[in-house]
């Protein structure tokens, strides 16, 4: 279970690094406007891709805690 958590906090951090890449990587090509449309579409998705992977990942706890699969070890209440 928590390699599995693991791999999924890996791809966020991996699709929000990717996103930070795109936004400040600089165009090799000689039209600007086409490249920097390129760059915000990449940069779109890579974040679009880390919100998808993050919902899912909540999702996959929330799941998990309903079918038994985690349990909640925090501190008590009361002593």
């Amino acid at each position: 279970m928590k390699f599995v958590f693991l791999l999924a906090f890996i791809g966020i951090l991996g699709a929000l690094g990717a996103a930070g890449l795109f936004m400040l990587k600089n165009g090799k090509s000689a039209d600007q406007q086409d490249d920097s449309s390129q760059r915000s579409s990449r940069m779109a998705r890579a974040l679009a891709l880390r919100v998808g992977l993050s919902v899912a990942l909540f999702l996959f706890i929330l799941l998990s805690y309903l079918m038994g699969w985690i349990e909640p070890t925090g501190l008590p209440l009361q002593r």
